[in-house]
């Protein structure tokens, strides 16, 4: 440097020129690291009020609040303020020394043209920034309306199973009423029920009265992706992050934020993704895969299963820690068995939209197959119901429907033959607990008393072997368990 003195920085000013940070700092060998620093108490204070400050000597006696000026053992000071075009205020150029400066108007001057050459320097290199930081926000809310209009195509072209929760039972009304309840709030929701009994529903009627339902209800099912891209479809991923990844992705916390985020079938969540999603729960922050950017969000959270997470927990299958931070407000969706004074109004419900779809005349099932569908347990819930009432439709041959054998294997008649399976004999059902035993002790019968694996007992009843383990106890069949196991 021509000038012979230790230091020389160039700053600019922040937070309405309470703070600094510099832009190139010299200390007379080399360039330094840039920093940031108060201006108040600084001999700088006076510089970016507009005035040319000059302190030839005894500078840290002047400021002593300045502990800066202490490291550097600065002596003397001259600061020139860096204006834009219309003479504002935007930074500052430093000249300081460890020792005295002489007086010479001359190189004194010769800074100042030099501070308004490095201001107009400093006002194109602002605008840079803030045209780049724009460019970068545009991109990114691009990419998200783009992944979020994607999503919502797939969720109009998705054809759900029914927009509402029909039924009045009481067993229905009990979980409602938690809805109710919670919905309004911004608590997380964990809600616990079998497969086909209508769970993704019920987050659907906590996301439309929450205060969040002008945003998104995105929906994850945990169970349909694979291991290894789960983290990237939770929390999106950056170009080249993995092999693949040949652009960038939104991931669904980030579509969610604002809203409400489902995720469905959370006892298939691997474990790494376990830890992060614990994190967003917590901090409500993530970073994408392969990008140390953190993403801040605001999402509402509901999850649901048909798995037992308690005895995943003593499996060493789900983090205790991220149980208790889902298990806030649980709601048990009730089977479609404990509601049988719904299968009526849902029968006549799924028909309506029948008989349009299929152009033909549908006047509803005869009395005796009406019988049967309220005798039958149900182990594939309303799911299943609506898909035995779809095939009755579509083989009618007149406006009546009949079951035929659509229900194979379920009881005709409140009197049915107990199976010849090992468990105690019912001769005359008359409670639901002897329907649901007599259909496991038949469909065991069918696997030769296998339960698990894709021909067991727990497959054709789509339930989770856990479950139908827990369900066997429940119903005195210790014994058909034990020698099924």
């Amino acid at each position: 440097m021509t000038l012979q003195v230790r230091y020389v920085f160039v700053a600019e000013c922040m937070m309405t020129n309470k703070r600094a940070r510099t832009r190139a700092f010299w200390d007379g060998n080399d360039f330094r690291e840039n920093f940031e620093y108060e201006l108040v108490g600084t001999p700088c204070m006076g510089v970016v009020a507009g005035d040319a400050s000059y302190y030839p000597k005894n500078l840290q006696q002047l400021f002593p609040a300045d502990e800066a000026l202490v490291s550097m053992q600065a002596q003397s000071y001259v600061g020139i303020p860096l204006v834009n075009a219309s003479r504002t205020v935007i930074g500052h150029l430093v000249i300081a020394d460890d020792k005295p400066m002489a007086g010479d108007p001359f190189w004194i001057s010769v800074v100042q043209t030099f501070a308004a050459r490095g201001g107009a320097e400093l006002e194109r290199q602002l605008a840079n920034e803030r045209l780049r930081e724009a460019l970068t926000e545009v991109e990114r809310l691009k990419g998200q309306l783009q992944a979020e209009n994607l999503y919502l195509q797939e969720e109009i072209q998705r054809e759900h199973n029914f927009e509402e929760i029909v039924g009045n039972s009481p067993a229905l009304r009990a979980a409602l009423r938690k809805v109710e309840r919670v919905a309004p709030t911004d608590s997380t929701v964990l809600i616990l029920g079998e497969t086909g009994s209508g769970k993704e529903l019920f987050a659907r009627a906590i996301h439309r009265r929450s205060k969040r339902n002008d945003r998104p209800l995105v929906k994850v099912s945990c169970g349909a992706i694979a291991p290894g891209l789960i983290e990237s479809e939770l929390f999106g991923h950056v170009k080249g992050a993995f092999t693949g990844a040949i652009e960038k992705r939104v991931g669904r916390f980030e579509l969610a934020d604002g809203g409400t985020i489902f995720l469905d079938e959370i006892g298939e969540l691997p474990l790494d993704a376990q830890v992060k999603l614990l994190r967003v729960l917590q901090e409500q922050e993530f970073e994408p895969v392969g990008c140390g950017r953190t993403v801040r969000i605001s999402v509402r959270l509901i999850t649901a299963t048909n798995r037992d997470l308690d005895q995943a927990v003593r499996d060493g299958r789900f983090r205790s820690d991220l149980l208790y931070r889902l298990n806030v407000f649980p709601i048990e969706v009730p089977p479609l068995r404990e509601r049988v004074a719904d299968i009526a109004p849902l029968v006549r419900f799924f028909l309506d939209g029948l008989a349009r779809r299929l152009g033909k005349p549908i006047q509803g099932f005869s009395a005796q197959s009406m019988d049967r569908m309220k005798a039958y347990p149900w182990p594939g819930n309303v799911r299943e119901l609506q898909n035995i009432i779809e095939r009755a439709a579509i083989l009618a041959e007149r406006p009546v429907l009949e079951l035929d054998g659509l229900l194979d294997g379920a009881p005709a008649t409140s009197k049915v033959a107990v199976p010849r399976v090992a468990a105690a004999p019912v001769d005359k059902p008359q409670s639901l607990e002897d329907l649901q035993r007599l259909h496991i002790l038949e469909v065991l019968q069918r696997t030769d008393g296998v339960v698990e694996g894709a021909g067991g007992a727990a497959t054709i009843l789509g339930l989770h072997p856990n479950t139908l383990r827990s369900r066997m106890k429940k119903l005195g069949l210790s014994r058909v368990l034990r020698d099924a196991s």
